[in-house]
C-alpha cells in the first residue's frame, strides 16, 4: 500500500467513526484533526467517493484582477516616487493613464513588492533655507492659494491676502485665522477694508484649522519631499506650479478623487 492509499484509508476511518458515533466533535478530537478538514473530506467523499479523498495537486491560477506588467510598473512608480496610497493610486491611474482598476489589486501589488508600508522618514525633508509658507483654503471646495515669504509679519500677511483675493475666482466673505502676531490689528483692518470679515478661531483649538493643517501635510509629502530648487525665485515658481496642480488636477480624498476646481464648477452650475 502506497502513501496515497494509506491517506485515503485514514480518512475513510475518520468518516466511518463519525458515522458510527454520530458525533463529529468527538471524532475530530479522537483523531486530532480540525472540523473544517473533516467536513471538507466528507463533501469530497459524498461528491466523488474514495477518489475525492486523494490530495489534488495545486493548480496555479491567474487572479481575475491580476494587473498587467505595465500597470504594475506604474503602480510601483506612483508609490515609490510620490508615496501615494492605494486609493490615490487608483485615482491617478484613471485620471492620467485611462486605466480603471480597484484598490484591492493595487494593495496586493504593493504587498507583493514589499512597499505596502512607507519608510518612517517620508515627509520629513525640509527646504534648505528658512522660509514661511502662507496658505489660504476655501472651506467648501478646498481651492487653495499658496505663497512663500522670507519673514513672518503683518506686512507679508497683508500682501498674501491681496494675492488670495486675486487668485480665488469668487468673492470671499470671511477669513478665519489663529491669533498669531502676523494676524493682529494691521492685518485685521486690511482684511476688513477689503469688505471681508476677519474672525479669529478659538484659542487652543487646532481642530478648527484642520483643513489647512491637512493640506500642509500634503505639501510636505507630495511637494517638499520631492523638491529640488536653485534659489528663492525658483522655489516660488515651483510652489506656483504645485498650487495650480493641487487646484486643477490633483485627486482629492474628500471629493472621491475629483480636483477642487471640478467641485467648484459643479457648485457654480
Amino acid at each position: 500500500m502506497n502513501e496515497e492509499q494509506r491517506l485515503v484509508q485514514k480518512r475513510l476511518r475518520v468518516l466511518e467513526h463519525a458515522k458510527k458515533t454520530g458525533n463529529v466533535r468527538k471524532t475530530c478530537r479522537y483523531f486530532g484533526i480540525g472540523r473544517s478538514g473533516f467536513y471538507r473530506w466528507k463533501r469530497a467523499f459524498d461528491r466523488e467517493g474514495e477518489s475525492g479523498l486523494v490530495n489534488k495537486p495545486r493548480v496555479a491560477r491567474n487572479h481575475p484582477n491580476q494587473l498587467s506588467k505595465e500597470v504594475v510598473e506604474r503602480v510601483l512608480l506612483l508609490r515609490k516616487k510620490y508615496h501615494l496610497g492605494p486609493i490615490r493610486i487608483v485615482w491617478y491611474m484613471a485620471r492620467y493613464h485611462g486605466i480603471r482598476i480597484s484598490d484591492a489589486p493595487v494593495y496586493r501589488t504593493l504587498c507583493r513588492h514589499g512597499v505596502n508600508r512607507l519608510p518612517r522618514n517620508v515627509g520629513r525633508r525640509k527646504i534648505h533655507t528658512k522660509r514661511y509658507q502662507y496658505t489660504a483654503i476655501d472651506d467648501a471646495t478646498r481651492v487653495r492659494a499658496l505663497k512663500i515669504y522670507a519673514r513672518h509679519n503683518q506686512q507679508n500677511a497683508c500682501d498674501f491676502i491681496d494675492y488670495v483675493i486675486e487668485k480665488f475666482p469668487f468673492r470671499i466673505r470671511e477669513i478665519r485665522t489663529d491669533r498669531g502676531h502676523e494676524f493682529q490689528a494691521k492685518f485685521h483692518w486690511h482684511v476688513e477694508d477689503q469688505g471681508i470679515c476677519h474672525v479669529y478661531i478659538k484659542p487652543r483649538s487646532p481642530q478648527l484649522n484642520g483643513k489647512v493643517e491637512r493640506s500642509h501635510r500634503s505639501d510636505q509629502e507630495e511637494f517638499y519631499q520631492l523638491l529640488n530648487y536653485v534659489d528663492d525665485q525658483d522655489l516660488n515658481k515651483k510652489l506656483e506650479v504645485w498650487e495650480r496642480f493641487y487646484n486643477f488636477s490633483r485627486p482629492h480624498g474628500a471629493f472621491g478623487g475629483r480636483a477642487p476646481y471640478e467641485i467648484l464648477r459643479e457648485r457654480l452650475q
